[in-house]
């Protein structure tokens, strides 16, 4: 009897609880995100442990740039979901981004959490495109002393290449053109380009072209050619 009793108490809270859900949902999807995020948050309330709100939550914290709200949401994820790939890059990359804005000092001191956090997604999804991406980044930029390492950033992009040729050729073009080697990142976009054939990779040869190797012919025809 105390049993029936409970579920019909419970019902009301659970209903309520859905409706809501639905409710925000819609609204993130129309990309009201202050209110979605208050109904969310209300939601979480009755629900502490529900992934998709918790999900919700930390996509709306990157949404309005609250890096540090974001990386607790997903830090809550991959402890409740311990095997989703995607938790583990979305918690790295919300620490990549606050990192930009706090002193260098502070920014270094979160280099091993980002790292282990892609590393991780990475390990859970072997094809995984932007945890490598966000690994060649960090390598590329840190200083060596630091734990720079352009080997470790080639890497990464030769495992890139082994299923999805354009990003391995956009990476390595990315490497070239961050060491200034013009020419060799020219070929490396010029073969993304061929391939992948999208804004993506039209533009990252055209502000080469442009920018870098000060050829504006040469961007002119490449901008032809895309737009016809």
């Amino acid at each position: 009897m105390k049993k029936l009793l409970f579920f019909f108490l419970l019902m009301p809270i659970l209903i309520w609880s859905q409706s809501n859900f639905d409710k925000a949902e819609k609204l993130f999807h129309a990309k009201k995100y202050d209110e979605a995020q208050i109904i969310f948050e209300g939601v979480l309330k009755t629900k502490p442990s529900d992934i998709k709100t918790i999900e919700y939550l930390g996509e709306i914290a990157a949404h309005q740039k609250e890096w540090v709200k974001g990386a607790e949401y997903f830090k809550k994820l991959k402890i409740l979901k311990p095997t989703v790939a995607d938790y583990f890059f979305k918690y790295g990359g919300c620490l990549a981004m606050r990192a930009t804005e706090v002193n260098k000092l502070k920014a270094f001191g979160m280099v091993g959490d980002m790292k282990e956090a892609f590393e991780k997604a990475i390990e859970l999804n072997p094809k995984h495109v932007q945890a490598r991406w966000a690994l060649i980044e960090i390598y590329l930029l840190l200083p060596g002393i630091l734990g720079g390492s352009e080997s470790k950033a080639i890497t990464y992009s030769n495992e890139l290449a082994q299923f999805s040729p354009v990003d391995g050729y956009l990476s390595r073009g990315r490497i070239e053109e961050y060491f200034k080697r013009y020419t060799l990142a020219e070929k490396n976009y010029v073969k993304a380009n061929e391939i992948g054939k999208s804004k993506v990779t039209f533009q990252k040869l055209y502000n080469l072209y442009l920018n870098k190797l000060k050829d504006p012919k040469k961007a002119q025809e490449l901008k032809r050619k895309f737009e016809s």
